[in-house]
């Protein structure tokens, strides 16, 4: 076995244990700190594919803002170790579906791929033209999503002044 198989395999383990220890995990605090090993083991795994940038942004955005809003969202709450977590009820008829058609979708997406040029080179230049594209064509877009973001952090930064 390679060292490239043996470090994928580390980060799809963390990436799968600290998942798993954010859904069952009835501490809140414990179950937000899993889900940033959860979120670096994602980014391990984009670099391993090669997708830098992708990881970067994994790391920045994620890691970076989102979980840390959801930390100090937890830390400014009154009751962190009395919360109410309702994980008793399992509704087991939404679940079988809801994996039967993942199940499906990948399948189907097995089938339709054509398989002759998967071990094609990858451009290396993504981030590159993914930058050209943010400025050149998505600028508007761009701006526009920024802004929004922009709003939903004075939004939740007066939800959580109250």
């Amino acid at each position: 076995m390679a060292t490239y198989d043996v470090i994928f395999y580390l980060f799809a383990a963390i990436t799968l244990l600290s998942a798993f220890f954010v859904v069952t995990t009835k501490n809140i605090v414990y179950a937000a700190f899993s889900l940033l090993f959860t979120f670096f083991g994602v980014a391990g795994i984009y670099v391993l594919l090669g997708a830098d940038f992708i990881a970067v942004v994994q790391l920045v955005v994620y890691v970076g803002g989102i979980l840390i809003l959801l930390i100090f969202g937890v830390m400014l709450t009154n009751r962190i170790t009395s919360v109410q977590m309702k994980t008793g009820t399992l509704q087991i008829v939404p679940a079988v579906i809801g994996v039967a058609l993942f199940i499906g979708a990948m399948l189907a997406a097995l089938i339709k791929t054509s398989w002759k040029n998967f071990n094609a080179e990858l451009p290396v230049a993504t981030t590159h033209s993914i930058g050209l594209l943010l400025i050149q064509q998505y600028a508007v877009v761009f701006e526009l999503l920024g802004i929004i973001l922009l709003i939903a952090l004075v939004g939740a930064a007066s939800m959580a002044r109250k």
